[in-house]
């Protein structure tokens, strides 16, 4: 096991040569997913391990996908995409255009999905998505549109109860076992790499969707970003988070309404 001074020597190694400031995500999963990269890579020694990510820039792209968490699949909780279809879109709808950031966009398919519900809103002319994360890793595999196919039985069920009106197999082309989805979708994506620790705001958006990721962050972090995310709302638009975050006891909360049970706020202040 990595000590946790071992730890803080990591971090500060990671923040000084490469930028990436960890030091406010929880401890505790940080550590735990360190120590499964030290063994899983069959390191000899802490030293070994250190020298490894201050000398090869190959090997940090290989650290940040593991010790970040990039679990996720299109329309996930589909109650919460029915939510944005029925009353969160034809709201944004009355905007001459529409600006929607994914903070923390993994792989991508939560972009995709996103895309889609604006299509069959027949409102993905006039959008932008802006894709953000802090792994280029994962930046990179949500830009190809490019997902496994045994994905797919999984995501069209997760589509169809979200109210999906068409044959989710057109939005995508089989190829051996892998689809691509549509370039019509991707035209309207942005992708970055961003850090939601150091970063700062680079637009106004009417949707800023970040889910469960800020589970993996300490109180203080947690606060950080929502003032972000509060400085980069327009006054009466949307912040979606996941099932397990809340805005409730963070210092903008009295700005902003819960519209519904989906974890969704409006800002109102």
């Amino acid at each position: 096991m990595i000590s946790d001074n071992d730890i803080d020597l990591i971090l500060n190694d990671l923040h000084e040569i490469y930028g990436y400031d960890f030091n406010y995500y929880s401890r505790a999963s940080l550590k735990r997913r360190i120590n499964r990269l030290y063994s899983l890579d069959k390191f000899l020694s802490i030293n070994e391990f250190r020298s490894k990510i201050i000398s090869d820039k190959n090997y940090i792209k290989r650290f940040i996908e593991e010790i970040t968490v990039n679990v996720t699949e299109m329309f996930r909780d589909s109650s919460f995409y029915k939510e944005l279809r029925t009353r969160i879109l034809p709201v944004l709808g009355t905007h001459p255009f529409i600006r929607i950031w994914h903070a923390g966009c993994s792989t991508g398919e939560e972009v995709y999905s996103m895309a889609i519900l604006l299509q069959e809103a027949g409102l993905l002319h006039k959008s932008l998505l802006y894709a953000t994360d802090i792994n280029p890793g994962v930046l990179e595999k949500a830009q190809s549109g490019i997902f496994p196919l045994s994905h797919m039985k999984q995501y069209s069920e997760n589509y169809i109860a979200s109210g999906g009106l068409q044959d989710f197999s057109s939005y995508y082309t089989a190829n051996y076992d892998g689809v691509k989805f549509k370039p019509e979708l991707q035209k309207k994506m942005i992708f970055s790499t961003h850090n939601l620790v150091s970063d700062s705001s680079f637009n106004e958006f009417h949707l800023i969707i970040c889910r469960n990721v800020l589970i993996y962050f300490d109180k203080e972090l947690q606060e950080r970003v929502f003032n972000l995310f509060d400085e980069s709302l327009a006054n009466l638009s949307y912040l979606a988070l996941g099932s397990k975050e809340t805005l409730k006891f963070s210092g903008i909360q009295h700005k902003y309404k819960q519209v519904d049970r989906e974890k969704i706020w409006r800002k109102i202040k």
